[in-house]
């Protein structure tokens, strides 16, 4: 494993998976509905052996496993153990017998392949060297296998990150990840939005037929206004913003809770408060 995404590593295995186990709620279920969208269109025949890139909790891979069926397999991997071992007995609770997963970097180890498929929901976004990924996702591809990940589109089109990024940024110093020794998430979750750089990466990594369309619907970012403001302050770009100003990003959290709910206030309703929000769904097929 490279020693430069140990940093990036631990955060997933610490702060970061306490953080998702905390909105596990809203991450499962909201951004579900993606997934949802995609497998509607992704084929995954019987008896197909699919990698599940950067599997978090794992219900993606369970779900995959459930489609691919008994003479099929679904393999999870995820560089944070904390989060394979949170699938691990998601699989064991469902008795979901043809789950697998391991712990592993997905730039430069070895992936258990061949595989038929590989998918990847937001779990392509935060790689320090995204191109090393993709090839060696390709690599773990029997010829013809395809590739299907969904990633964030432009910020402007994702309002409950971006508004939430925007407002914290008038009010808490911005200190970057070369500024501090604190862990960190990565590049961050807009990272793969523009078509032309992704494209020119496939196509570098060996991918052939690439290609993207787009996705876009209502997701919920809270039970209520309180609990989208605590998810806001909690994860994605506010967020790290927040917590990598430390004590300063603490002080100022009450200015911070007022502004979120300024811009928030527009996406309640009864049932909770639910946001726009736009994705790539990007296919890829390895041509041998």
């Amino acid at each position: 494993m490279d020693n430069s995404n140990d940093i990036i590593i631990e955060a997933w295995n610490t702060v970061l998976f306490e953080k998702f186990c905390r909105f596990k709620h809203l991450l499962v279920d909201g951004l579900s509905q993606h997934s949802d969208a995609a497998f509607e269109q992704c084929i995954h025949p019987q008896g197909s052996r699919v990698l599940d890139v950067g599997c978090g909790f794992g219900d993606s891979t369970l779900r995959i496993a459930k489609r691919v069926g008994s003479s099929g397999e679904a393999i999870g991997v995820d560089c944070a153990e904390n989060f394979v071992r949170a699938a691990q007995a998601e699989a064991r609770k469902q008795d979901v017998q043809n789950a697998r997963f391991f712990v592993g970097d997905v730039q430069w180890g070895d992936l258990r392949g061949p595989y038929d498929h590989a998918f990847a929901r937001f779990g392509t976004m935060f790689f320090e060297m995204p191109g090393a990924a993709m090839r060696n996702i390709r690599k773990a591809l029997n010829p013809g296998g395809t590739f299907l990940q969904i990633v964030w589109r432009q910020r402007e089109d994702n309002p409950w990150l971006h508004d939430a990024e925007l407002r914290v940024k008038e009010i808490v110093p911005v200190i970057s990840h070369e500024e501090t020794d604190q862990v960190h998430c990565g590049p961050g979750p807009f990272s793969m939005s523009g078509p032309d750089m992704v494209s020119t990466m496939l196509r570098g990594a060996g991918f052939e037929r690439i290609t993207f369309e787009r996705f876009d619907c209502d997701i919920c970012i809270g039970r209520d206004l309180d609990d989208a403001i605590e998810f806001a302050m909690a994860l994605g770009p506010a967020g790290e913003i927040i917590r990598l100003a430390g004590q300063e990003g603490e002080t100022r959290k009450p200015q911070v809770v007022a502004a979120l709910k300024k811009a928030f206030a527009e996406f309640a309703r009864p049932d909770g408060v639910w946001a726009p929000s736009s994705t790539w769904f990007i296919s890829a097929t390895n041509p041998g």
